[in-house]
């Protein structure tokens, strides 16, 4: 530390331009952002010697807080059938018990998870907004003080998402009884992102999320978007995460849930397609023409049986990739970028299916790892992110004591630290160049 205007901390390593390099200085300016980054440079006296090689901080851009409660609590199964579907009606009867004294209490213990698995900024999708008998409170943004207080207590980044949900699927024009905590309208989502951007608190920033095709009308839709118009931040929905879904939107609309959205609207990079996992060859290419993004949840999407997205096409296509913790059963980033990796080569039955070998030396954990940093950066509204001037000072520092990575060559231990890592093994996790755990 020198005084309180700039913070140097010295790596023996870093993750920087998609390859390690030694000696590295980095320091932060008093608004918690890099002022430079440089690699072979002694460590100044003045510096905070980091105990190990650095990374960027990862965004986890899809997250429901409050089904941190639910999760490891849908692992029986009491009829012939259990599905997506199914589990969805038991979690909306844990949501109509969250107050928002307890959202703030599961918030912060999450983040503290979060924080050590590897993110440092979090997107928070929020739909719970009322009060348990549907009513709306005094305070309408009292549920998304919740999550900015949580995020304040542990630390992390928070990107609040309010979400425009009003009605309980293509041919019912109103929610159902256990959604009733959910009901927004455009002007309502409008009004809680103008209010959250006017709280100017530390480290949160604001969007707004469309909950699904089945959840809104077009009508709303387009007030909503059409509103945004100037607008940069981001805009996230899910879709197409369900074969179900797919066919309700055929026999709704004529089209494929992405292929209708494409056509719709005037797609560009402020918005994330949540899941994705039922995508065409020709929707991938809309998407990927358009500029947008996709954000693939590997541990939920596993959890919930919705399927395996087409991970080399979306690739292949360039499209923006980032990763989310989503219904909460893993909160660690690494866990989220192996199982992106194995549900390919479970279902393609290859190996090593999203490495690059013309970049990264062929290291599949650099390749996923660098693609996620990039796209989750998009989704949270950040226009620069990791180890770049001007970007917030974040960084995660790796454990390289721990058994999983004790002894592995340096070239290795993202790889390592991705396909070969039990237990957690970051030492220090740092946010706004603060340590925050």
């Amino acid at each position: 530390m020198s005084g309180d205007r700039t913070t140097l901390l010295w790596a023996p390593a870093a993750w920087l331009a998609g390859r390690w390099q030694p000696s590295v200085l980095l320091a932060a300016d008093a608004t918690g952002h890099w002022q430079s980054i440089e690699a072979g440079h002694a460590a100044p006296e003045a510096a905070t010697r980091l105990p190990g090689p650095v990374l960027p901080g990862l965004v986890n851009a899809h997250s429901h807080a409050f089904q941190r409660a639910f999760a490891g609590r849908a692992e029986r199964r009491q009829s012939a059938h259990d599905d997506f579907w199914s589990w969805r009606d038991r979690m909306y009867g844990v949501a109509l018990t969250i107050t928002p004294d307890a959202l703030r209490e599961l918030a912060t213990g999450l983040y503290r998870e979060l924080l050590a698995g590897g993110y440092t900024q979090v997107c928070e999708f929020h739909y719970l907004h009322h009060a348990e008998d549907g009513s709306r409170y005094a305070d309408p943004l009292v549920m998304s003080r919740a999550l900015a207080d949580a995020a304040a207590d542990s630390g992390i980044g928070l990107t609040l998402l309010p979400v425009l949900y009003e009605r309980a699927g293509f041919t019912q024009a109103a929610l159902r009884p256990d959604q009733r905590r959910f009901a927004t309208s455009a002007a309502d989502v409008l009004a809680m992102r103008d209010a959250i951007r006017g709280w100017r608190a530390p480290r949160v920033e604001a969007g707004v999320a469309i909950h699904s095709l089945r959840a809104a009308s077009p009508q709303s839709m387009r007030t909503l978007v059409d509103a945004l118009a100037g607008d940069a931040g981001p805009i996230h929905i899910h879709v197409a995460e369900q074969t179900g879904e797919v066919d309700d939107c055929l026999a709704a609309t004529g089209a494929r849930p992405i292929e209708w959205l494409a056509r719709e609207f005037a797609l560009d990079a402020r918005w994330q397609l949540v899941h994705a996992t039922h995508a065409t060859a020709e929707e991938i290419a809309a998407v990927a023409a358009a500029g947008a993004g996709v954000v693939i949840c590997p541990s939920t999407e596993a959890n919930l049986g919705d399927g395996v997205p087409d991970l080399p096409r979306w690739l292949e296509r360039g499209v923006p990739l980032a990763i989310g913790s989503d219904s909460q059963v893993s909160r660690s980033a690494a866990e989220e970028l192996r199982w992106l990796e194995y549900a390919q080569r479970l279902a393609l039955r290859r190996r090593n299916v999203g490495a690059d070998p013309a970049r990264f030396e062929g290291s599949t954990g650099a390749r996923l790892f660098d693609a996620c940093r990039a796209g989750g950066a998009a989704a949270a509204g950040f226009t620069r992110w990791g180890f770049v001037a001007g970007a917030r000072a974040d960084l995660l520092v790796l454990d390289t004591q721990a058994a999983s990575l004790d002894g592995v060559d340096l070239t290795e231990v993202l790889d390592a630290w991705i396909f070969a890592t039990d237990a957690l093994c970051i030492a220090q996790t740092w946010v706004a160049g603060r340590r925050a755990r």
